[in-house]
């Protein structure tokens, strides 16, 4: 995360914010010189296997080695030895890498994985392919961030597993949600059709499946992370108390809706809902907000200096005004609102809908600075 913010600070410090090599971590390249990309496993100009490195962040070249299924990094012949994801092969099509003197036949992201999809129906393979690719962006930023990712099968108290079903032989439809540390996705919600029909039902204005992975999973910090902590008073102030009857609230929301003036203090209408979904879908947004930003800043992009006027937010706004970080922060949001305006802008070019239909009030920032401050003080 330091690094994230080291980067976006040096930006922002050069005024023409043309600063490319100096704010920008560098694109992954094949040792061919071919640029590669998050999901590659093998380079598209000279063929050679490539792996992803969750350690270190990055995709790199594979060389084989004498030992069968053992690859080395192809830029350093001294390179430990790794052996790549059971699960390359299989319709999850994992990239990722293992260390060649591990137990383990599956990576991280993978071994989360408790239940996948009955391959054997029509369409799951794909379906199971999606869910797959998802969470491994979702996981590979958690490591990024230094947060904690423990498979629950390693963890049986703290850990984290994921459930991917389907409807089941008697009708049933499961429920997506977390429960101590397991999250249930169904598995319609990778049919894309079927994910927009849902997102148009329910009057949403964004509905994806790395979305319903970042949401899911800030439950599960919000229990690993502040249930039980120094962090629980703080955060009945800043997003309500948690102790209100969850299955009253949800009732009465999709009975009643949000409240009419709901875009001032909350991200979405569904965070009304319960402080615990508040949290989740700030922690999402947070999640969403880093993510892209640290993509733009790779590929060097940028809005036009002076062509956005907008009152950035101040100290003001934060969760702890007196923070020291906190202007590391507000620059972040601040850039985030001019990246998010060029964004929709390009996507109304194509005639899509907007990339971020979301605006963010000064108590939304307030909350996604304690998500920031929880998860600062979590990571080294």
């Amino acid at each position: 995360m330091d690094a994230f913010f080291a980067a976006l600070g040096r930006r922002l410090a050069d005024p023409s914010r043309r600063a490319r090599n100096a704010a920008q971590k560098p694109l992954d390249q094949c040792t061919c010189g071919q640029p590669i990309f998050f999901g590659n496993s093998h380079c598209l100009n000279c063929q050679s296997a490539l792996g992803y490195l969750p350690a270190y962040g990055k995709v790199a070249t594979l060389a084989p080695t004498e030992l069968p299924y053992r690859w080395r990094l192809d830029a350093d012949p001294q390179s430990p030895h790794y052996r790549r994801c059971a699960n390359l092969d299989s319709p999850a099509m994992c990239n990722w890498l293992v260390p060649a003197d591990s137990e383990h036949h599956f990576c991280l992201a993978c071994r989360l994985s408790r239940t996948i999809p009955d391959l054997s129906v029509p369409g799951n393979a794909l379906r199971w392919s999606k869910l797959e690719a998802a969470k491994r962006r979702m996981v590979s930023q958690l490591l990024a961030l230094g947060l904690p990712v423990v498979p629950r099968t390693e963890d049986s108290e703290a850990g984290l597993a994921f459930d991917f079903l389907g409807t089941d032989y008697s009708g049933h439809q499961p429920v997506t949600g977390h429960a101590s540390g397991l999250i249930t996705l169904n598995i319609e919600e990778a049919d894309d059709a079927r994910r927009e029909q849902v997102r148009t039902e329910l009057n949403e204005p964004y509905r994806t499946l790395l979305g319903h992975f970042r949401h899911e999973v800030g439950h599960y910090y919000w229990d690993r992370l502040v249930a039980d902590s120094a962090w629980l008073e703080p955060f009945r102030e800043c997003f309500g108390d948690e102790r209100a009857d969850y299955g009253q609230s949800l009732e009465q929301h999709y009975q009643q809706g949000p409240p009419s003036d709901w875009p001032s203090r909350y991200i979405s209408a569904y965070a009304t809902m319960h402080p615990w979904e508040d949290w989740a879908e700030t922690w999402a947004h947070y999640l969403h907000m880093m993510d892209t930003l640290d993509t733009a800043l790779t590929f060097g992009m940028r809005a036009g200096v002076g062509v956005l006027h907008f009152e950035p937010f101040t100290r003001e706004s934060l969760h702890m005004t007196d923070d020291s970080d906190g202007q590391q922060f507000l620059d972040f949001v601040n850039a985030w609102i001019e990246l998010a305006a060029m964004l929709n802008e390009l996507s109304r070019s194509m005639g899509q809908s907007d990339i971020y239909p979301f605006v963010l009030s000064a108590a939304v920032v307030a909350k996604l600075h304690f998500v920031h401050r929880v998860v600062g003080a979590t990571t080294p």
